[in-house]
């Protein structure tokens, strides 16, 4: 079924590209049916999850041997971290491709990427092969590449070939500390679940650290965290509203899910010894990201910072998860169960205030922020859609991203009790830019160029109703995710 989930996206980037012209509705709906498809096998696989006490921490397994010598071999397999994440890239997936093109330039290429990274976004959440694990981790620099670069606006190329450049650099830190990882096993295998048990690096002090240094360094570039974020703020400005949307919600997540699957559980005793370095990264992550963003005139570089402020919240709470003080599993639970949901929140709410930015781009072609006002007297939809994802991103109780944020500082004050205090500045800077945002575009005098600003179309506001209302439902009533999500952050903690 998994491996199915991630085949289906890939035949129908296939059958996009080898197909003869078609019209931009008819690629449209291949890629939307693929996604939907590969989707509807991620619900059945949910269904089939046992998150009940004693069950075991990976379902859903499947194996073919590749290169046995090496140990490599075609492994899936889903916890409630993985299997969450898979279901928010699927619904993610399905909007993007449903959102309107931009530029009606290429329609089957444009969607065929969408589809290609698709499949390989799901191949890097669901494998539990180190070596495969890396191969989609390189492969979805490509088809981010190639959405930024042909189908973005102003300088695209320079910013997909910084994008490219940056990330890749990351993946080869990341491909050194995998193979030093792996050559500390005997016989050799890249096995995910076989590293988690033998912990192999325990005990070594300089060869751990160096090992996990490398997985940190890479996985930060691709979180991002701060100082090697530079890269994003150019990527997501130039790229087309949805590809900011994937990268947002998809492939920043890689970085956290990295660190979490590899080095927190692969080297408890490595990382627990650097785990107030890394949350003191992440505090200055918070910090920068938040004010940086508020100096933003640029509505997209301002969403944009604010992903390595949160970020930066997620990376705190898997910090202090990771510590592994005494008498404090219950406090280090809650922060890893809240850094997965705040991954998950913040695809739909992220992925949510790029795709209005990129309808802000199609009707009046600028971001920045003075070229507005008044937008709610011409534009209610938008705007109503709009308040939800910024209220949810600053963290407002009753929505999605209050639900992450209050699990990550509670079991952080309890790991890192300062830290935690300094790190709530970054909610009141973010508040105050996201309501400042909304106060600058949707409210105030209407422009004369603005009287003939178009709402949100039924297409635009059918993807953001979806959106919207399960980061409302994740707020209302999250314990249908909690019980996903923390099946997995107890088996992590506990083992």
């Amino acid at each position: 079924m998994l491996t199915l989930a991630i085949l289906i996206p890939l035949v129908g980037a296939v059958v996009l590209a080898v197909m003869p012209k078609i019209t931009q509705d008819t690629a449209r709906f291949i890629a939307v049916g693929s996604s939907a498809v590969s989707f509807l096998l991620l619900l059945i696989v949910w269904a089939q999850f046992d998150t009940s006490a004693g069950a075991p921490a990976f379902q859903s397994l499947a194996e073919i041997e590749w290169i046995p010598s090496l140990g490599v071999a075609w492994r899936v397999g889903v916890d409630g971290m993985s299997l969450a994440l898979s279901l928010m890239s699927g619904v993610l997936f399905i909007a993007c491709t449903a959102w309107p093109m931009e530029s009606s330039e290429r329609p089957r290429a444009y969607y065929a990427w969408f589809l290609f990274l698709e499949a390989v976004s799901l191949g890097l959440f669901l494998v539990l092969d180190l070596l495969i694990f890396y191969v989609f981790f390189d492969l979805s620099l490509v088809g981010m590449f190639f959405l930024i670069g042909r189908w973005g606006h102003g300088d695209s190329q320079r910013a997909a070939l910084k994008f490219f450049i940056f990330t890749l650099a990351g993946s080869l830190a990341i491909l050194l500390a995998i193979i030093g990882l792996v050559l500390s096993v005997d016989p050799v295998t890249f096995d995910m679940r076989t590293m988690i048990d033998l912990q192999p690096l325990a005990g070594m002090d300089l060869r751990g650290g160096l090992i996990l240094l490398g997985f940190i360094v890479g996985f930060a570039i691709k979180a991002p965290l701060f100082p090697v974020h530079t890269w994003l703020p150019p990527a997501h400005v130039m790229a087309p509203g949805p590809a900011s949307a994937i990268l947002a919600g998809v492939l920043l997540k890689m970085g956290t899910y990295g660190l979490v699957r590899i080095p927190f559980q692969m080297m408890r005793e490595t990382f627990a010894d650097y785990a107030l370095p890394l949350a003191i990264i992440a505090l200055a992550s918070i910090l920068w990201g938040a004010v940086v963003a508020l100096a933003q005139t640029d509505m997209k570089r301002r969403i944009a910072y604010t992903s390595i402020n949160h970020m930066g919240y997620t990376v705190m709470g898997i910090a202090a998860a990771g510590a592994l003080l005494n008498g404090s599993e219950g406090a280090r639970e809650m922060a890893m169960t809240g850094a997965v949901v705040e991954m998950i929140a913040h695809g739909l709410i992220t992925g949510a205030l790029f795709l209005i930015a990129g309808g802000f781009w199609t009707r009046s072609k600028t971001y920045e922020l003075d070229a507005f006002g008044g937008l709610a007297n011409v534009a209610p939809r938008m705007t109503v859609a709009a308040v939800i994802a910024a209220f949810a991103s600053l963290g407002l109780p009753g929505l999605a991203g209050f639900v992450a944020e209050v699990q990550i500082f509670v079991g952080t004050f309890a790991v890192f009790p300062w830290i935690a205090a300094i790190g709530l500045l970054g909610i009141l800077i973010t508040a105050a830019l996201f309501l400042r945002l909304l106060q600058q575009v949707f409210f105030g005098d209407l422009p004369k160029a603005r009287e003939g600003f178009p709402d949100v179309s039924l297409r635009e506001g059918t993807v953001l109703a979806a959106l919207l209302a399960l980061v409302i439902l994740i707020g209302v009533y999250p314990r249908w995710l909690l019980d996903l999500i923390g099946s997995a952050s107890s088996a992590m903690i506990g083992g």
